[in-house]
């Protein structure tokens, strides 16, 4: 049995002071590693300074720089409206955006190991999102005695950019990835510190959705993570499929970045970082206005640099040299709503067949996997069941949605918070309202309804 944990918790770089919200305690904008800025934009995170006295933890930190969904295009303007429309749940952009936030169960009944962690990584193409999004929140998770950590890090060029000039300067002679090193310095400190929060740094699970089940993916697929995850959670996005995002190499990302760069004007390292932000979010947009000319869709993403990654996600688990941990991972109907129509038209269900064929693979290692298919239609519209709509039932959070939520949202939430709880503490999800969720294997393919 555990005791309460204070407001104030000491950690290796200064005392942190959060918010009591009565069932539970929340730490937000807490720094994980320097702001990206100056000499340090296109490096890899570095630790963050020490300060004195007491940080005040009360507030999210910035969101990484991004252009949010436009309300007035017809694709994105159904997410604007969905989970970009209160602009209390809107923070100040800034480079400067190395921050994850905490929820911690104010509970007595803790193990003596700690609660069990869930990290989550937030989707948006590698080129948006962030940690504070309305949908996401920790109180239901702490009331079922998992600490929820959110992780902010770097996207589109500020996260993945590759350029000759910037792997040459390295000294492991690589480019890009920044996103990813950026989460995988959040999961080094929340092991080496959520212990002082009550948590269990043995008991971790990654877990995200769309873009942040990639990158929960690549987290699983490199050794830079070796023992830091105890399980994982990949809901809308297996990176298996190259029409919907492959794992380019880093000299195909680097191809990318020249021509990204020449739309920026600099000529050389130095007059790169020395751009204004908006002068690199207004070459982005001319980048991404190219490749939506020429159909290459998502680049600026997780490279194959021979260093983070060795091979392909994707080679990866075909080779068998996955993670042993137990996993969870499922689709949602209209997932493939999210890629160029043809797209969806031609790989109808692809995404599931990608999940049966990593849960095969597990199968293989001797490891349980759980999979799911979210199809339950959201009131309110026609938008039925959406890409990314399992988010505000999986985090308890549909009371802040627009739509006229009822008891079957009510239920189906609490349903799914049980078994994605039950999970993280000990990789098995059981049962919720009486139903148990069985592991999937070739003789017994079990696929979890919503």
């Amino acid at each position: 049995m555990g005791t309460f944990i204070s407001t104030q918790v000491r950690t290796k770089h200064g005392i942190l002071e959060g918010v009591d919200s009565g069932n539970y305690l929340v730490f937000k904008g807490v720094p994980y590693a320097k702001p990206p800025v100056g000499e340090l934009r296109f490096q890899a995170p570095q630790e963050p300074e020490c300060w004195e006295g007491v940080r005040k933890a009360v507030r999210f930190g910035n969101r990484a720089v991004q252009d949010l969904p436009d309300a007035d295009n017809p694709f994105t303007g159904r997410y604007a409206k969905e989970f970009y429309s209160d602009p209390e749940f809107i923070p100040e952009m800034s480079e400067d955006c190395l921050y994850l936030n905490i929820w911690v169960p104010k509970r007595e009944d803790r193990e003596l190991s700690g609660f069990p962690v869930a990290f989550w990584i937030h989707g948006g193409g590698f080129g948006g999102g962030y940690s504070s999004e309305m949908e996401f929140d920790g109180a239901a998770f702490c009331e079922k005695g998992v600490i929820l950590v959110t992780v902010e890090y770097r996207v589109n060029a500020f996260g993945f950019l590759a350029h000759p000039w910037l792997t040459e300067e390295n000294e492991d002679h690589v480019s890009g990835n920044y996103g990813i090193l950026d989460q995988i310095a959040a999961l080094r400190w929340v092991h080496e510190h959520i212990a002082v929060f009550g948590g269990d740094p043995e008991n971790i699970t990654v877990f995200g959705q769309s873009a942040g089940s990639m990158s929960t993916q690549v987290l699983v697929s490199t050794a830079e993570t070796e023992g830091l995850i105890a399980k994982a959670v990949m809901q809308s996005g297996l990176s298996c499929k190259e029409e919907i995002l492959a794992t380019p190499t880093l000299e195909e990302e680097e191809e990318y970045g020249k021509l990204f760069v020449e739309l920026t004007g600099a000529k050389n390292p130095e007059e790169l970082r020395s751009l204004s932000v908006e002068e690199i979010q207004e070459a982005r947009r001319k980048f991404d206005a190219k490749m939506l000319e020429t159909g290459d869709g998502l680049v600026m993403v997780p490279n194959v640099d021979g260093k983070l990654l060795k091979q392909s996600v994707k080679e990866t688990w075909k080779c068998g040299k996955l993670r042993k941990i137990p996993y969870m991972l499922g689709v949602v109907t209209d997932d493939l709503g999210a890629v160029p129509e043809e797209v969806a038209k031609k790989e109808t269900g692809i995404l599931m067949e990608e999940c049966k064929r990593w849960a095969d693979s597990c199968e293989k290692l001797g490891t349980l996997v759980y999979l799911y298919h979210f199809a339950h239609e959201l009131p309110g519209d026609d938008w039925g069941a959406f890409h990314s709509a399992e988010l505000w039932y999986m985090f308890g959070t549909y009371g802040r949605c627009w739509r006229p939520m009822g008891t079957e949202d009510q239920c189906l939430s609490e349903q799914m918070v049980t078994y994605w709880t039950n999970f993280m503490k000990t990789g098995d999800p059981g049962c919720a309202d009486g139903e148990r969720w069985e592991a999937y294997t070739r003789e017994n393919p079990v696929v979890k309804r919503f």
